[in-house]
C-alpha cells in the first residue's frame, strides 16, 4: 500500500507556521544603546579593579600620595564617561577605538609597586593636582560633552577651550608627568610613552570628525593650538 499524505493537515501546519510573529530586527538605536550600557559597565568594572589594587599598594605604604592621586584622576576621566551624552556622531573605526580604548585605560597597564623617585613625592603630587583642578575645569566646560571615542558632542568653546583645543589632553599630561617623575621606573615610562601617542593619534581623530563641522572649523581658527600654547 502507498503512503497517505495528509494535505489538509499539512497545509493547515503550513498556515500555522506562516501565523507565527517574526521578531522584527534589532533596530540601530537599539544596538547602539546596548553598546552603551555593556562599555559603560565595563568601564566601571576596570575602573573599580584598578583602584582597588592601587589602594592596597598605598595602604602598604600611606606615604605614597601619588598613588591616590591616580585613582582621583582616573575616577573623574573614566567615572564622568558613564554619564556622558550620547553623541550626534562618533568615530567608529578600529585606528580610532584602539587609539581611544589605549589612551583611557592605560592604568591598568601602570606599575604600582614603588619606583625611583626622581622628583620627591610632594612635588610630584602637586603637579598632579595642579593636572586634576586643570581637567575639572576643562569638563566643567564640556559638562556632558565628554566621551571616550572621538564624537561630535557639539562644539565647546568657553571656559578651558578658550585656552586650547584640547585642555583636557593637557591636564592628563601634567598629571600623568607628576606619577611618573614620582614613580619613575621601565614599565611606566614604556606605558606613558604609548599613551602619549595614543593621545596625541586620538586627537587627530578628534579634529578629523569635528571638521566637518563648520562651527569647529570657526573656533579653530580662533584657537591655534591643540594642546600645548606655542608648541602643539
Amino acid at each position: 500500500m502507498g503512503t497517505i499524505v495528509d494535505e489538509g493537515s499539512n497545509s493547515a501546519a503550513q498556515c500555522a507556521a506562516c501565523s507565527e510573529p517574526v521578531a522584527p530586527p534589532a533596530s540601530p538605536r537599539a544596538v547602539d544603546a546596548l553598546f552603551e550600557v555593556t562599555t559603560r559597565a565595563c568601564a566601571a568594572v576596570m575602573l573599580g579593579i584598578f583602584s582597588y589594587a592601587a589602594i592596597l599598594h598605598w595602604l602598604a605604604d600611606p606615604g605614597r600620595v601619588t598613588l591616590l592621586l591616580l585613582v582621583l584622576a582616573q575616577c573623574f576621566t573614566v567615572g564622568l564617561s558613564l554619564f556622558s551624552r550620547v553623541p550626534v556622531r562618533r568615530d567608529w573605526t578600529p585606528f580610532a577605538y584602539i587609539c581611544s580604548m589605549g589612551a583611557t585605560y592605560y592604568f591598568l597597564a601602570v606599575q604600582l609597586r614603588p619606583g625611583f623617585q626622581v622628583v620627591p613625592e610632594a612635588v610630584g603630587a602637586a603637579l598632579q593636582v595642579a593636572g586634576i583642578c586643570w581637567q575639572i575645569f576643562a569638563k566643567a566646560s564640556l559638562r556632558r560633552s565628554f566621551g571616550i571615542l572621538p564624537a561630535n558632542r557639539g562644539v565647546v568653546s568657553t571656559g578651558a577651550y578658550r585656552f586650547v583645543r584640547h585642555p583636557m589632553y593637557l591636564g592628563y599630561f601634567i598629571e600623568d608627568v607628576g606619577f611618573l617623575l614620582s614613580n619613575f621606573g621601565i614599565q611606566n615610562v614604556l606605558v606613558f610613552v604609548i599613551q602619549f601617542g595614543l593621545q596625541a593619534c586620538r586627537i587627530a581623530r578628534e579634529e578629523r570628525l569635528l571638521n566637518d563641522d563648520a562651527l569647529y572649523r570657526a573656533y579653530r581658527s580662533n584657537v591655534r593650538y591643540r594642546v600645548l600654547p606655542g608648541l602643539y
